[in-house]
């Protein structure tokens, strides 16, 4: 009886290991097979997020390879389609980068005359205001000083005074020389004694002294004269130069002081600006000092009128670098710059390391 059981209890486990059924203990746990969805799961977020990320700078490249090449047309194919093929126009026969030297600096005006007095006093006229146009010698500014008025009147009064002495003086002479002549004819035929000639001989030497000495107090009359009216003269401040007014200090009742007392600039009495005669002082590096000299053209934009370019030309290269900034600067001339162009205008350059082409040459 328990041998039978034996047998049977074998024979269920043999043919239980032959069968198609999974081992319960070969099967994996359903914690771990959780895990590593979880973990799939992940990546799968990860890698979806880094493709949203970068598909902005992909896409483009992704889109450029997928095009296909386009068709590029040689100059025989054009010919023998019997299509006449354009005229290519002066820009496309230039280069593709010129060679340019930018820099940038300010409008100049190298003929400004600060204006002063000569002379010391009170302001009593103005005829001109800011920004007025002047010509040269036109009166500016009227200064009062009496006693300069009264000086040139005594210098007058005292060159005719002068005039009066030496008038008389060569009156004298004309009697001394009518006297020695007399009496060297009287001293001929033995009428007067020779000692009556030789005084009528000193005393035409003494007027002749006279009349010199009186000629020289006369000159020096007349350059007192002149003195005193160049002092009344200078009062009436002229303009030295023609340009624009652009700063005024002089008001009616000012006192002013002498040339040599008021050497400020903010104790004159006005400053004259040569607006026609404007340049441009910019700054370029100075690696690209080989390539400037003088006659190269370019272009100019003034920040106040961004759209109206204008040309220039390079006058003159400065003889020494800067050494803060290492920069060489360029005196330009304006050639037609835009109405309006004023002084200490910003103002960018281009210039082109390539002289330009003159009218009638002909490249071979």
């Amino acid at each position: 009886m328990n041998t039978n059981t034996e047998q049977n209890c074998k024979l269920a486990e043999t043919l239980r290991s032959l069968s198609l059924e999974p081992s319960f203990q070969t099967a994996e746990p359903p914690v771990r097979k959780s895990r590593r969805l979880f973990l799939s799961s992940v990546l799968l977020a990860l890698g979806v997020g880094a493709v949203a990320f970068f598909w902005p700078d992909i896409a483009p490249r992704l889109k450029t390879a997928l095009q296909p090449p386009p068709a590029i047309t040689t100059p025989t194919t054009q010919a023998a389609s019997g299509i006449g093929s354009p005229i290519p126009s002066a820009n496309s026969l230039r280069p593709a980068s010129a060679p340019e030297i930018t820099g940038s600096g300010f409008v100049v005006a190298p003929r400004i005359v600060t204006v002063f007095s000569k002379y010391e006093g009170e302001i009593a006229s103005v005829g001109v205001r800011v920004g007025d146009r002047v010509e040269a010698g036109q009166v500016l500014v009227g200064i009062g000083d009496i006693s300069a008025d009264f000086s040139l009147e005594q210098a007058r009064a005292d060159r005719d005074a002068a005039k009066l002495v030496l008038d008389g003086k060569i009156l004298a002479l004309k009697q001394a020389e009518s006297s020695l002549q007399r009496n060297a004819a009287l001293s001929a035929k033995n009428a007067v004694s020779v000692q009556t000639v030789e005084e009528a001989q000193t005393a035409r030497d003494a007027a002749l002294n006279a009349v010199d000495q009186a000629r020289q107090a006369y000159a020096r009359t007349q350059l007192g004269v002149k003195i005193a009216q160049e002092h009344v003269d200078a009062l009436t401040v002229r303009a030295p130069i023609s340009g624009t007014v652009t700063r005024l200090d002089a008001r009616v009742g000012g006192r002013v002081l002498a040339r040599v007392d008021g050497l400020k600039e903010n104790e004159s009495l006005l400053t004259i600006t040569d607006t026609k005669s404007m340049v441009i002082d910019a700054d370029v590096a100075e690696t690209n000092i080989g390539e400037l000299r003088p006659g190269l053209r370019g272009e100019a934009v003034l920040d106040g009128f961004p759209d109206k370019p204008f040309m220039i030309e390079i006058l003159q290269v400065w003889p020494i670098a800067s050494a803060e900034k290492g920069t060489i600067t360029l005196r330009l001339a304006l050639l037609d710059p835009p109405d309006g162009t004023m002084p200490n205008m910003a103002a960018r350059i281009r210039i082109s390391t390539i002289p330009a082409q003159q009218p009638g040459d002909t490249s071979r």
